[in-house]
């Protein structure tokens, strides 16, 4: 009886059926990636809902949005009369903890012991804080936007909210406004008034205030969080999102000339840095539960330069390069633009070529801009 032998593949045959697939996988990865960021843009839409929402719970409590600092820091040593919270203010995050679910955590806040110091915990800073830190190194799901990758250790949050802008023009008015009046901490319990040109407006405001309409005004939005190694102008726009740089533009804040120009000057000195410039601080982001003085932006941002523009002092006033008068814009690793979510509530994907008076206009709470919404 006569015996057939099967026929296997060859192996050009084996090859061709491997590039086909090899095809097939290339044509489809972007679509999956594609989708996935689809998704993660979603759950970060979300988040900043979340936010908005809780702002409008707290305001309907207190009538007042949260401040963007709670500066001087509320936990003073009373032996020695000096705060405890190594310069560093409240941010308004800890503010709408509970109405974002986490009262457990709001309610472990001890409001008389500090909100920093040295991480991990040591003693070269302020010890005080130590009673906090179980709260406060506590990772929160819902101040991460799924785009971004976490590379600091301690707790970080991709949300920052909108003190307006450009400063220089304005000051604050944007709907966060630091509480207390401007005054520079002597580092013994007392403070010294800064009296700097439009430092009155402090104070926190509530909705009323916010007369340009809410559906026209942005309350918070989203930043690409800082990291620890260099950053460098020139190394492309992803890169330097984690950075903050000195533009070296001006050297003090009452001899800013205050007109858009003037704004467009420095913003054109911003985006023209040599590269190789290495940032002055890469830290935003960092501890959800600290803001910095009424003067720093630390967990803010400002409508100065558009989305996803570079980060640039003004007028230095800290050493880490955090500036009220410079450009401080969201940063998100989405494509082409962020996500802000307006003072109504509602979430709203502003791309990166929008029209940067309109950009402005959306930042203020007040300024009486005629903003046409098809432009954003």
């Amino acid at each position: 009886m006569r015996r057939v032998r099967s026929r296997g593949f060859t192996l050009i045959e084996l090859l061709v059926v491997v590039a086909i697939i090899a095809v097939l996988v290339a044509l489809l990865l972007p679509a999956v990636q594609m989708a996935r960021e689809a998704a993660r843009r979603s759950s970060c839409s979300n988040n900043l809902k979340q936010l908005g929402l809780a702002v409008h719970n707290y305001e309907s409590v207190y009538q007042a949005i949260p401040p963007s600092s709670l500066f001087p820091c509320p936990a003073i040593n009373l032996i020695t009369a000096s705060q405890v919270c190594w310069g560093f203010g409240v941010s308004p995050l800890v503010s709408i903890l509970q109405y974002i679910e986490q009262g457990n955590i709001y309610n472990s806040y001890n409001v008389s012991m500090g909100v920093y110091g040295s991480y991990p915990p040591d003693t070269s800073g302020p010890t005080a804080w130590w009673a906090n830190t179980t709260v406060f190194n506590m990772q929160i799901a819902v101040f991460l936007c799924p785009s971004d990758t976490k590379v600091f250790r301690q707790p970080v949050t991709n949300y920052v909210a909108n003190i307006g802008g450009p400063f220089i023009l304005y000051g604050y008015n944007g709907p966060f406004v630091p509480l207390n009046p401007a005054m520079t901490d002597n580092g013994n319990g007392t403070y010294t008034t800064w009296n700097y040109q439009m430092s009155g407006n402090t104070g926190p405001v509530g909705l009323q205030s916010v007369t340009d309409g809410t559906s026209n005004t942005a309350l918070w939005s989203e930043a690409v969080t800082g990291t620890n190694l260099p950053v460098q102008a020139g190394t492309g726009t992803v890169a330097e999102m984690r950075g903050f740089f000195s533009s070296n533009f001006s050297s003090n804040p009452n001899t800013l000339v205050r007109t858009p120009n003037a704004v467009m000057l420095f913003l054109a000195t911003c985006r023209n840095l040599p590269a190789g410039t290495a940032a002055s601080s890469t830290l935003r982001g960092t501890s959800w539960q600290m803001s910095f003085p009424y003067y720093a932006n630390f967990g803010m941002y400002n409508h100065v330069g558009g989305p996803n523009t570079r980060q640039c002092a003004n007028v230095q006033v800290d050493p880490n390069g955090l500036d009220i008068y410079g450009a401080s814009p969201p940063t998100s690793l989405h494509t082409s633009g962020v996500n802000v979510c307006m003072a109504d509530g509602s979430v709203k994907f502003i791309r990166e070529q929008i029209n940067l008076q309109t950009w402005w206009a959306i930042g203020t709470r007040s300024g009486q801009e005629a903003i046409d919404a098809n432009k954003f």
